[in-house]
């Protein structure tokens, strides 16, 4: 295919009517945006493959990054503050180096306006999966992949617009609640003193949590009590605000705290850290997180993990064999580990 005159150079009229596409698709597509409005890919191609025939001097950018594949793997999380996102970006850094992919992690701060920029960025940068993790509405990034043919996976929360593969939450949490309802009844308190901390009312995390935590009393035949859960958020200044409340009502410690997060966890720490060392031998502690760093708190800590390296390798399963029309959900368990074994394994990881 050649235009008809040598001396005439082609425009985008030509290719618009040799593909018969509109102008303005012609032109998003050689400016390498057709991910961005949502243009089929298969038109793209269409569109960049007779801009070449036709000699038409097309966006180095575009050509590049639509006719061959990127060998891009993306992954936006909220951000690396702690270990469990920070392990989900370095195990998926692994795993995609491992498969030839060069992985590019960008942190959103929970942010909606940034991660609908963010995704559209990495789309059109032709990534050729997108892991989306800890976003508290992922349909809407699922919905910018599917227009741009780009397979999305979501993590550690689940959306109604890709498969989801999670933390096996609300198992987690009814086994973490046992363990310290029993350090409870050894230490001769009662268990209904136990305190869920953390997290957010109608987020899907803190809600499987909580019901687990119920659950665990439930089993026994027993209830927390009323103002048992409090959803103070993710945040280490305002779980310590809430301890320092339900301190001054007391007169003293709960026997028990459960902590939702690890910056839940920060928070306990800080307030801990103003009271006199007799008063932190009489309370027990859970964590729905890990690090390994708590196996030095001069407290009674137990700490559940979640597991990264299997979060990471199912998603990548459902990624290579992607379905657009699957929107399974995927519980992975968590555990429970030896601190210090542990905190010896992380030195490897940390390297």
């Amino acid at each position: 295919m050649a235009s008809s005159n040598p001396r005439r150079k082609s425009t985008i009229y030509d290719i618009a009517a040799k593909t018969g596409s509109s102008t303005s698709t012609v032109s998003m597509v050689l400016n390498g945006n057709w991910a961005r409005y949502r243009i089929k890919e298969e038109t793209a191609n269409r569109i960049l493959e007779c801009a070449r025939q036709l000699g038409y001097n097309v966006n180095m950018k575009a050509r590049g990054l639509r006719l061959s594949r990127s060998g891009l793997a993306g992954m936006v999380l909220p951000h690396y503050r702690n270990r469990f996102f920070a392990g989900l970006a370095q195990t998926f850094e692994d795993h995609a180096r491992s498969r030839g992919l060069c992985p590019i992690v960008v942190g959103t701060q929970r942010d909606p306006a940034v991660e609908i920029s963010v995704t559209e960025t990495l789309l059109s940068q032709r990534v050729e999966m997108l892991f989306i993790a800890g976003v508290r509405n992922p349909t809407p990034l699922n919905e910018l992949c599917t227009a741009a043919g780009v397979p999305s996976i979501n993590l550690d929360l689940p959306g109604d617009g890709a498969p989801s593969v999670v933390s096996d939450n609300r198992k987690g949490a009814h086994a973490i609640t046992d363990v310290l309802i029993e350090k409870l009844l050894a230490r001769g308190h009662a268990p209904d003193e136990l305190v869920f901390l953390g997290g957010l009312t109608g987020e899907y995390a803190t809600e499987t949590r909580v019901a687990g935590f119920r659950d665990a009393f439930s089993a026994r035949g027993i209830a927390p009590a009323h103002d048992a859960v409090e959803c103070c958020g993710y945040n280490a200044a305002a779980a310590k605000r809430a301890l320092a409340s339900r301190c001054e009502k007391l007169g003293r410690l709960p026997t028990g705290l459960l902590m939702n997060s690890i910056t839940a966890m920060e928070g306990l720490v800080q307030f801990m850290a103003t009271l006199p060392h007799e008063a932190w031998k009489t309370t027990v502690v859970g964590c729905f997180d890990w690090d390994p760093f708590a196996a030095y708190l001069p407290f009674d800590v137990t700490m559940l993990r979640q597991d990264v390296e299997k979060i990471i390798t199912e998603a990548f399963v459902l990624a290579e064999k992607f379905d657009p029309e699957d929107r399974s959900l995927i519980l992975v368990p968590t555990g429970f580990g030896k601190m210090f074994e542990e905190a010896e394994q992380t030195k490897e990881f940390d390297r």
